[in-house]
């Protein structure tokens, strides 16, 4: 299905905060986001890695600056819309813990697109939404699997 001007939609877009400890970096998140913007799966609109000393200064760091904490999200250079302000660096600073680097991420879950294209099509609208953390759904699914009793095979 494509999307004409006249039914243009986008997916939802997100903001998240990722928090990690500074000596724990691997590069393995920058790995699976490159991976989801490949396979056309979200679209990134804003990057930006902040980091919070153990002093409680904050820095914005370069994503080109090689070996910095931010190395491994270097592929993502350049991606700046201006959604994210000089607010949303204060916001999610204060929300850091000292000695720890973080990832500001804007982005469009363009996989929604269709659907959304789809339900406006259809006369239909949102009137609700949230999202529940990935470790509440995982907390929740083994409370549930602890409950279930054990069956032979």
């Amino acid at each position: 299905m494509t999307i004409t001007p006249e039914t243009e939609a986008h997916g939802p877009v997100d903001f998240v905060l990722l928090e990690f400890p500074v000596e724990g970096l691997t590069g393995r998140a920058s790995e699976e986001l490159v991976k989801l913007v490949e396979q056309g799966v979200i679209r990134l609109f804003d990057l930006l890695v902040v980091m919070k000393n153990d002093d409680g200064t904050v820095e914005v760091l370069e994503l080109t600056d090689p070996g910095g904490p931010a190395a491994a999200f270097s592929y993502f250079d350049g991606a700046q819309t201006g959604l994210l302000g000089d607010d949303d660096i204060a916001e999610a600073s204060a929300a850091l813990l000292p000695g720890t680097v973080a990832a500001l991420i804007v982005y469009e879950n363009t996989w929604a697109a269709p659907f959304v294209a789809a339900v406006r099509d259809s006369g239909g609208e949102l009137i609700a939404s949230t999202r529940i953390p990935a470790p509440d759904v995982m907390e929740a699914l083994e409370a549930l699997e602890a409950e279930s009793p054990a069956t032979d095979a």
